[in-house]
């Protein structure tokens, strides 16, 4: 009886392209095989000869990371079966058509993220046995799996929060919420090696390489990294942060408009930081490397923000008589928003009921555990007040949940409590609605509506947690106890009597009405009204005053006053900061009690407008003419303009023009032809930047069909 010939392997085809597809990559690309755990996919395999189950024996060895080792669950061996054993690594369910093999691989739920080599033994007997190397894939989370930590059972949430790679950062302020748009790009062909690029620049690999990868299955894990590598201050992180207004080194926060450019930027100069980021540029890049990994995530904002670093759960402002909010030397603020991170995953570290979305911030505020990271946090545990639960929980709690004390100071010292805010900090929680370009507000999974039985009670329950021992003597739980302020004898408000614009006067009027109280409940009172108009700055704090007014009121009840007040633009005309926010403030001395009463207002100034428009259908590969206009509409020209036109799947990078200046009262109009590159909804993302005006935005949605077939 002859000899049958040696099984020889002449080819392998990874079947990229249907893998790819079947494990919801293909918009990555298909020339490369990329699939996602706890999912098998199938390879062929050509031989010289037909395969023999009895006599052909054949091993897969899968490995990844610097040192692989089974033991780290970096290398993984495993036999061909029919059948496939357990829910460990395996190659079954084969098929044999003349020469050539079909085999199903699968891995584990648990296994290790990033990229992996694929070698195959073939032995014949105990003597012979030969190594063939079949290629390389890339191994993601899989949250359509039901086995993987970070499953989420809607396809409607997946197509959001993994594929979809645009969305909007929500920014401005409580009353005034601006959907920016952003291009996430998590699927543009290099970013998924930047991804893991920058998991490899972490101290953590950088201390350890093998024990950093043996943990790469772990998304509580790979969270904790990303959150530390977005920014830089500890490591070769992404971005460096700039809080100031001096970005001449670099680019300005408010002129990013998506995440490619950043990241491609980063990995192309070795892992130099970019410069610069502030806390939603921090937040969407995370959006970005986290989709790409695998991992559903959103970018959530939140209005009024507190920064408490003493964790006393309690946040003090100063003002002075003549209504100056005065800086403070404390680290604690409340930012006019902030921006972070949700990811949605199993938390098998903490007891049941706190899984779910989790609260990871990428912005460099406070270390946790030596580094400038935090979370994950459960926004479950957050609502309920389990401030004791991993990670940085308090932190997150006092973001949304701190208390504002407003004090009159006289002379450096604290003179009264102007006013106590149980519900001013963690206002209008917001992320994109899915599948809809609307804002959702969220606030009410951080906590219960504000002023309810649940709401109070939860917060007894961590401030007890957070202040400890502390609390028996704590001036802000004795503040709470007393129920605050004394009632006021008159009612103060600030409204605007027309659209705030740059580039016009601002104006408002004083409603005044005398109300009954304790103190002075007859007679008319006499008010003086000192009035500041103050550029508020992204952090909660205010520069020198740019306009002051004083005004005399005689208030008697059943009085109605209404008082009118200009703010002209040349007062705050190169005063603001790019956001263009004013804080008017006004303290009422009541002549007859020798108390202050305290009105604030706060005015975003509307830039103008731009308007976008596609008139014929969009196709991969044919030409799509936008039309771009933009009026300038404010009473001064716009000097120094630049558009930027960015949007993954419609422009390869980005498109640069130089517009030159816009007149006072003219249009601009530009037509650009783009060449859509791939199927499906996209968005495209336009800024304009001037030397007075950094970030007038639009974008427009745009559903790109497959090319027809010739």
């Amino acid at each position: 009886m002859d000899e049958v010939a040696a099984l020889e392997l002449r080819s392998v085809d990874l079947q990229s392209a249907k893998n790819n597809q079947e494990h919801h990559t293909q918009e990555m690309g298909l020339q490369r095989l990329i699939v996602r755990r706890s999912q098998s996919f199938t390879i062929q395999l050509h031989f010289n000869r037909p395969f023999h189950s009895k006599k052909d024996s054949i091993t897969f060895v899968a490995e990844t990371g610097p040192a692989p080792k089974e033991l780290l669950g970096t290398r993984a061996t495993f036999l061909l079966t029919q059948d496939r054993q357990g829910k460990g690594w395996s190659a079954s369910d084969f098929t044999v058509h003349a020469n050539s093999l079909d085999v199903s691989l699968f891995t584990p739920p648990s296994a290790v993220i990033g990229s992996y080599s694929l070698k195959m033994e073939i032995s014949q007997g105990p003597s012979h046995s030969t190594t063939h190397p079949l290629g390389t894939f890339i191994l993601l989370f899989n949250p359509w799996s039901a086995e993987d930590d970070v499953y989420l059972p809607s396809e409607t949430l997946l197509q959001e929060y993994i594929m979809m790679d645009y969305g909007f950062v929500y920014k401005g302020h409580e009353r005034f919420i601006t959907p920016w748009p952003w291009n996430y790009g998590q699927f543009e062909e290099d970013i998924i090696d930047i991804c893991f690029e920058i998991l490899n620049k972490s101290l953590y690999f950088l201390k350890n390489p093998s024990k950093d990868y043996s943990q790469r299955n772990d998304v509580v894990y790979i969270c904790r990294v990303v959150s530390a590598m977005i920014n830089s201050n500890d490591d070769s992180g992404v971005l460096q942060g700039n809080w100031g207004e001096d970005y001449s080194r670099g680019v300005s926060p408010l002129e990013w408009t998506g995440s490619v450019a950043i990241l491609r930027q980063w990995a192309a100069r070795g892992g130099q930081p970019v410069k610069y980021g502030q806390c939603w540029v921090f937040a969407a890049v995370m959006c970005t490397v986290m989709r790409c990994l695998g991992v559903p995530t959103r970018v959530v904002s939140n209005f009024r923000s507190a920064h408490n670093s003493d964790a006393n759960l309690t946040i003090d402002t100063y003002y002075d008589q003549h209504a100056e909010m005065l800086p403070t030397q404390k680290r604690d603020k409340i930012w006019n928003f902030h921006v972070w991170n949700e990811c949605w995953m199993i938390r098998k570290d903490l007891p049941p009921g706190y899984n779910g979305w989790q609260v990871l911030d990428p912005t460099p505020q406070q270390t946790s555990s030596g580094l400038f990271r935090c979370g994950p946090a459960s926004v479950k545990a957050i609502r309920e007040g389990e401030v004791h639960l991993p990670y940085d929980t308090p932190f997150v709690y006092a973001e949304v949940n701190a208390d504002e004390v407003v004090w009159l100071l006289k002379d450096g010292q604290a003179q009264e409590i102007l006013a106590h805010n149980t519900s001013s900090i963690g206002k209008e929680i917001s992320t994109k609605m899915v599948g809809s370009d609307q804002r959702q507000n969220i606030t009410s999974s951080y906590k219960y509506p504000e002023g309810s039985p649940e709401e109070r009670s939860v917060f007894m329950k961590a401030s007890q947690k957070m202040l400890g021992v502390r609390r028996t003597s704590s001036p802000f739980l004795d503040l709470l106890g007393s129920g605050g302020a004394v009632g006021q004898p008159a009612q103060l408000q600030l409204h605007l009597t027309r659209k705030p614009e740059w580039g016009q006067d601002v104006l408002l009027k004083l409603h005044a009405r005398r109300v009954v109280d304790r103190a002075h409940p007859q007679g008319p009172i006499h008010l003086v009204v000192g009035f500041c108009a103050q550029t508020l700055l992204h952090n909660g704090g205010t520069r020198q005053p740019l306009w002051r007014q004083k005004v005399h009121l005689t208030l008697d009840f059943g009085e109605d006053i209404q008082w009118p007040l200009s703010l002209p633009y040349n007062n705050y005309r190169n005063k603001l900061t790019d956001e263009k926010l004013i804080r008017v403030s006004g303290i009422a001395k009541v002549e007859e009690t020798g108390r202050f009463m305290l009105v604030l207002k706060d005015i975003s100034l509307e830039p103008p407008h731009l308007s976008i428009e596609v008139s014929e259908r969009a196709e991969v590969g044919k030409a799509l003419r936008v039309h771009i206009s933009l009026t300038n509409t404010l009473s001064v020209a716009l000097s120094h303009c630049t558009m930027v036109l960015e949007g993954s799947g419609l422009i390869n990078g980005q498109i640069s023009n130089d517009l030159g200046t816009l007149v006072a009262g003219h249009t601009i109009e530009i037509e650009v032809d783009l060449y859509p590159i791939k199927a499906g909804p996209r968005q495209l993302q336009v800024l304009v930047s001037s030397n007075e005006i950094k970030e007038i935005k639009g974008y427009k949605d745009i559903f790109v069909a497959a090319a027809r077939a010739p």
